[in-house]
């Protein structure tokens, strides 16, 4: 009878020795780097969401919101995090801007772990899911799709969607007083995408109209496709009809997808083409102009690119920009720097053009700033494809060579990046000016770099600036006076403001502020 347990005991202790020599053997290959030594991995997908727990789990330590303090105590710009189960493994943070260039230069070298993006396939293959070849078609398609006509478009339909708050919801009010600056910033940022990347008109007001053979608007879908997909990829398909809410993100997922195979539809069989520079309809153009058709998308294709830009677009622009306003009510002085600035610009009130834009220099500086002190990915992961060695300085000065061995994750870490005292001075203050001086242009990540940077960062850039640019012109932006925070320091209080959390993106908590008409 002891027999099977001795066999089940005996068995357990083999696999215990052998994980603990491995995990030996994975502390000699990287010469002991100094770092974290813990039980689960920190590709764990617990460990986006769970706080450290020392010996156990990295918790957030992998998506870092510790700014450089972890690179500062270890003495280098990397560490290490060697884990047990589910077997011995090593990751890599890295906050080296030299480093951090040769990796995302050499992309067969350290491509990218497309099984940690699968759940973005959710209307099919796209650019941000996919490698090797697959991602060659899809960049090939995606390059002139934003064009510069497209980015005028983008500026344009900007300032028109602003202006149609200001008539419409704002109206003949003086003080706007906003409870979470995103219940600004995500409604425009969703008409931005509307107009310029879909190429439908969606006004600023109600606009709840169901064309027939539809359960929902276009408006409507948008908005709860753009703003509840982490219950999209979290919740299993089986489970998506047990709530009322879930039932409607489900629905709204699946008219999204009718709306844009509509659009496919209607401008592929068009009799006469009408020249269109939307995103979506540059998109579908470019595809179709294969024709060996060894780049043409298919209709899943295309819908799955849309996707990935509407969501990138939508929620990073509105997130940074209530991060942004959030930091030009903390900081008066740079605020009303700003605004002179401007007014500098369009002295006579008037509206600001396109090609006012690359005049508007502390404006992009103040975005820039924005995007450096809260990036709106924080991580950007990359796997060694082969043993190789990369060379890092000590805070002493002295280099070491690290040994990286095949299959090792690693993290390029764009916050240690940005707050890494060697590229920036006194990185914890918000100074814009820094934007108008030199400064080390491969510290400044917010859109990665190499061949998979950001394709969209222009349209990215269009909207965030053209949105800053309006509103600062006309209103002074504050913090809202609430009783229950009346004795914070400015340090409680830009600690409460810039409060965030690890969404898709990093995701501001609450941003209470009033906006407050100029004379």
């Amino acid at each position: 009878m002891q027999t099977p347990y001795l066999l089940f005991f005996s068995a357990v202790l083999v696999y215990v020795i052998k994980l603990y020599f491995d995990f030996r053997r994975q502390l000699k290959a990287i010469g002991n780097l100094p770092g974290y030594r813990t039980i689960f991995s920190a590709t764990n997908p617990i460990a986006n969401f769970s706080p450290p727990i020392p010996g156990v789990l990295p918790g957030r330590k992998y998506l870092s919101y510790s700014e450089h303090k972890d690179f500062d105590r270890l003495g280098y710009d990397i560490f290490t995090i060697v884990n047990i189960l589910p077997q011995p493994s090593v990751s890599f943070n890295i906050a080296d801007a030299e480093a951090i260039k040769h990796i995302t230069s050499a992309r067969a070298r350290w491509p990218k772990p497309v099984e940690l993006y699968s759940i973005l396939r959710i209307f099919g293959g796209n650019i941000v899911a996919s490698e090797d070849e697959e991602w060659k078609r899809h960049r090939k398609v995606a390059n002139p799709a934003f064009s510069e006509r497209n980015n005028r478009m983008v500026w344009e339909e900007t300032v028109n969607i602003v202006n149609g708050m200001f008539d419409t919801a704002w109206k003949d009010k003086t003080i706007i007083e906003v409870d979470h600056c995103v219940d600004i910033t995500m409604p425009l940022a969703l008409l931005v995408i509307g107009r310029a990347g879909f190429g439908r008109s969606v006004s600023w007001e109600n606009d709840q109209k169901i064309p027939p053979g539809h359960k929902m608007s276009f408006k409507e879908a948008l908005h709860i496709v753009s703003t509840e997909i982490v219950w999209k990829v979290s919740v299993p398909e089986w489970a998506m009809r047990f709530t009322q809410k879930l039932r409607t993100i489900k629905l709204a997922f699946e008219e999204i997808q009718i709306y844009m195979q509509e659009m496919i539809d209607e401008r592929r069989n068009a009799e006469r083409k009408v020249e269109r520079y939307d995103l979506f309809s540059s998109l579908l153009d470019a595809s179709e102009e294969g024709e060996d058709g060894s780049t043409k998308l298919t209709d899943t294709e295309l819908r799955g690119d849309v996707f990935i830009f509407m969501l990138a677009g939508h929620e990073t622009t509105a997130h940074t920009l209530a991060f942004c306003f959030g930091m030009l009510a903390l900081y008066q002085n740079e605020q009303e720097i700003l605004y002179q600035h401007i007014m500098t610009i369009l002295a006579d009130g008037r509206q600001p053009t396109y090609e006012d834009m690359n005049l508007l220099t502390y404006c992009t500086a103040v975005f820039y700033e924005t995007l450096r002190l809260i990036p709106p990915v924080i991580v950007v992961p990359k796997v060694s494809a082969e043993d190789t060695s990369l060379v890092f300085p000590s805070s002493a000065g002295e280099r070491r060579v690290v040994i990286i061995p095949k299959g090792s994750h690693i993290a390029l870490d764009i916050t240690g990046l940005h707050y890494n005292p060697k590229y920036w001075k006194d990185p914890q203050e918000f100074r814009p000016k820094r934007f108008l001086e030199e400064y080390n242009r491969d510290a400044f990540l917010p859109f990665s770099s190499g061949a998979r940077s950001c394709l969209g960062r222009r349209f990215f850039e269009c909207e965030g600036i053209a949105i800053l640019t309006k509103i600062v012109q006309k209103y002074k932006i504050e913090i809202m006076e609430e009783p229950r925070f009346a004795h914070e320091t400015f340090d409680e209080r830009r600690a409460r403001i810039l409060s965030r959390t690890n969404g898709i993106t990093t995701t501001p908590t609450r941003v209470p502020l009033v906006f407050r008409r100029r004379n």
